[in-house]
């Protein structure tokens, strides 16, 4: 049996929960095809269990079986949109602080 990675098992609940929607999303699209996980399992060439684990949205699977599932139901584009700069909050509440320090100047003594 292989080991865990230590950030499988520390995975935030919302992001556990993400994937869990993601791999229900994943099996929705097959079953809307009229896929069998046979069939769909061998098109992704994988294992009928590793499709059973990303449907149920495991950490634990590999990104790039997610990645072929995706491209299979003709959604590979979304997975670069994940991460894009223009998305990250986070980053651009730090730009607007940074910019509003250097536009708050400190009144010169006079």
């Amino acid at each position: 049996m292989s080991k865990t990675s230590g950030a499988i098992d520390t995975l935030p609940a919302a992001a556990l929960k993400s994937l869990r929607d993601l791999g229900a999303d994943l099996a929705l699209g097959r079953l809307r095809r009229k896929e069998s996980l046979k069939t769909w399992a061998v098109r992704m060439n994988v294992s009928v269990p590793t499709l059973m684990r990303m449907e149920k949205g495991e950490p634990s699977v590999a990104i790039g079986v997610y990645a072929t599932s995706l491209w299979m139901l003709g959604r590979s584009r979304s997975l670069a949109e994940l991460a894009h700069p223009q998305g990250d909050l986070g980053a651009l509440e730090q730009d607007i602080l940074q910019a509003k320090k250097r536009y708050i100047r400190k009144p010169k003594n006079t």
